[in-house]
């Protein structure tokens, strides 16, 4: 007789979910132990080339970097928790035993898409309200070479702003509005495509009229010589506005915020498709978590004595990293404009649901 219940019991149910979960999560610590390690090694040579630098500065960048290497890894984590949870219940004939019982390979697995779905929520909501605001301090951060960081908020790292000809790149940008601070300024002023000007500032601040900045050099190209000036006003009606919608990273704002910033675009004239693909994978990213059972379904099945195991395994760890490809090339093709947003978005995420309920049907329903 077949069971058609969703799941086959509360106890198979439980005892897979939490073989699942648990195996998972060790991958992920380390996963996430190795390559913090590793950067770290890295990274530390810099943070402590600053002066006043120590060993808080060297946990404050783990504090930050953690977060963000656990929302990337944590889909990969669940491919190899999958795996490894479904190849031991194979090896100890579990599998064998539950299909005797008349339970499908769909139950089979089941507990284990049920628990990747409480997963997936819980990257959500870890990315929004963690990682989001890691990878904007982490950046405002290495904006000043791990030195002191102002206080102000909505700090954005490297800005390029083109204004008539000239361009104008400041290497921190924080405030908003009227109240915006540039540091570490370079505008190079341009007439009829030549370059005539250099100018370098330590800050600089919207005033009537313009720009007012602090401890400047004008480096003048046909005379090469420097100017130095402890204020200089680079008159433009260039808008604060304009050093906000420059640089939006999808990566360090929330769903909501980054809604906004879309808007702002839109409302201004600019192209938004890139930020509008990011969007939406903000839903799909962690939602990728739930097909990595599907697809490392097929190292459950099979006689485990045939020697075709390890094949299997490697079949469904291809399968996941096939997916990890073309959700990022998806990305990127939506980045460049080649992809609609919601394409770039939702289409390897439907292809692999096909691709792995295709496989699981035709191998083992």
């Amino acid at each position: 007789m077949i069971n058609v219940q969703f799941f086959p019991s509360k106890r198979i149910a439980f005892y897979m979910a939490r073989l699942f979960l648990v195996r998972s999560f060790a991958v992920l610590a380390a996963l996430v132990l190795i390559l913090m390690t590793l950067d770290l090694l890295g990274e530390s040579g810099k943070i402590l080339a600053k002066p006043g630098n120590g060993d808080a500065e060297l946990w404050r960048y783990v504090s930050l970097r953690v977060p963000m290497l656990i929302a990337r890894f944590l889909p990969f984590s669940v491919l190899l928790g999958t795996l490894i949870t479904l190849a031991a219940l194979n090896q100890h004939s579990e599998i064998i035993a539950m299909k005797a019982a008349g339970i499908s390979a769909h139950q089979i697995i089941a507990p284990l898409i049920v628990a990747s779905v409480g997963v997936a929520a819980i990257s959500f909501a870890f990315n929004e309200r963690i990682v989001t605001r890691s990878a904007a301090a982490l950046g405002a951060w290495e904006a000043v070479e791990y030195g002191p960081v102002p206080p102000q908020s909505r700090v954005s790292s490297n800005v390029w702003v083109r204004n008539g000809e000239d361009l104008i790149v400041a290497r921190q940008v924080s405030g908003t509005g009227e109240s915006m601070l540039l540091r570490g300024i370079t505008i190079y002023r341009r007439a009829s495509g030549t370059l005539e000007n250099i100018v370098k500032a330590e800050s600089g601040r919207r005033v009537p009229g313009g720009w007012r900045l602090s401890e400047a050099g004008d480096f003048v190209v046909d005379e090469g010589r420097t100017i130095r000036a402890p204020v200089y006003l680079y008159r433009s009606e260039l808008e604060p506005d304009q050093f906000s919608l420059a640089r939006v990273d999808p990566d360090e704002q929330d769903f909501g915020r980054l809604s906004q910033s879309i808007a702002d675009l839109e409302v201004a004239g600019r192209p938004t498709a890139a930020l509008e693909a990011n969007l939406w994978h903000k839903f799909s990213g962690p939602l990728s978590a739930v097909l990595m059972p599907l697809l490392a379904a097929i190292a459950a099945f099979g006689l485990a004595r045939s020697g075709h195991l390890f094949l299997r395994a490697i079949a469904g760890m291809g399968l996941g990293f096939a997916y990890f490809v073309a959700d990022n090339f998806a990305i990127a093709m939506g980045n460049y404009g080649a992809y609609p947003p919601s394409l770039a978005a939702w289409g390897p995420f439907a292809l692999f649901l096909l691709v792995g309920e295709t496989v699981l049907i035709r191998t083992e329903e």
